[in-house]
Parts: C-alpha cells; structure tokens; sequence
C-alpha cells in the first residue's frame, strides 16, 4: 500500500468516525430539545422533533400516534395544568446505538413539580424510555419513545437493561 492509500484510509477512516458522532450529537439535541418544549408549551415544536407517524406511549396512560397528538397532549388540560404550576421534564442523556439511518437508545426522564405550600420542587416521577430514532429529510427524529414509571414493574426495569430489545414493545 502507498503512502497516498495509506492517507485515504486515514480520512475515509476519520470521515466515518466525525459522521459517527455527529449522529451521536444531533440525536442528544433532540431529546434535549423535549423537556423546553413541553415545559413551555409549545406544542407545535414537540411534537416536531417525531417523524410525521411517530409514536409515544406514556404507559399505561396515554398512546399518541402522529405529530397531531403529542402536540394535542401538549395543548391539552391535564399538561397545562401541570405547567402553570410548575413542572420540569428533565431527560438524561441517552445511550444511543446509531444503525444506519436508524437508531435505538434508552434514558431516563424525571418529571420535577413545584410544591408551593412546602416551598419546594418534589420528583413526582421517575421513568425508564426506550427510544427509536430514524433519519429523515428534516434530520434525525423521533420515531418511537416508550416511556414506563419505574415503580418496581419488572418490565420497566427492564426497559434500561443494555440487553432488552430497546425502542420496541413485545
């Protein structure tokens, strides 16, 4: 091999690695981006960062598919109510498995609430997500999260084990 294949392999090389991360970042901005958006209401940019049929179960309450619901849950009562009297969705960072055009992580998600009477946030929920993420024309986006209350259920707790089939419900 010369030195000129040498350095081709290199780059090709580094070029595949900088793509590599670049996946990594841009889907670690898109879970990052979810807490603001709900927590300011908008719901119309939430519900942006799904594919147009994405889906997203807040198990066992709720199951939205499509942009149109996740922004309607954003815009409905019960989250307004939530948000006028102080809340934050706060989203770990994910482990993200980049595969292709596609992707699969898993995080947590804690749902914090402003207790005026005791002068004090309180964590009102801690859950286990499983994620699945798809490239598209727009960037990467959401395709499914799966959010589950770790409240001892051996099937949430499992949601986080680096070998359960992440982003897809059985």
């Amino acid at each position: 091999m010369s030195e000129i294949d040498d350095l081709r392999a290199v780059v090709e090389a580094l070029a595949a690695r900088v793509h590599a991360l670049e996946d990594q970042v841009e889907i670690t901005q898109l879970v990052a981006q979810y807490g603001p958006a709900v927590d300011s209401g908008s719901g119309d940019a939430a519900a942006a960062l799904w594919t147009e049929d994405g889906s997203f179960d807040a198990v066992p309450h709720l199951q939205m598919r499509g942009r149109g619901d996740i922004a309607a849950m954003v815009h409905g009562p019960g989250h307004q109510s939530l948000i006028k009297n102080g809340c934050g969705h706060v989203l770990t960072v994910p482990h993200i498995e980049v595969d292709g055009d596609e992707a699969t992580g898993r995080s947590y998600a804690l749902n914090i609430r402003w207790d005026p009477a005791a002068d004090r946030f309180w964590v009102a929920r801690v859950s286990a997500n499983t994620w699945r993420w798809k490239r598209t024309d727009e960037g990467w986006r959401v395709a499914e999260r799966i959010n589950a209350n770790l409240d001892g259920t051996g099937e949430h707790r499992e949601m986080l084990s680096p070998s359960s089939r992440k982003g897809t419900r059985s």
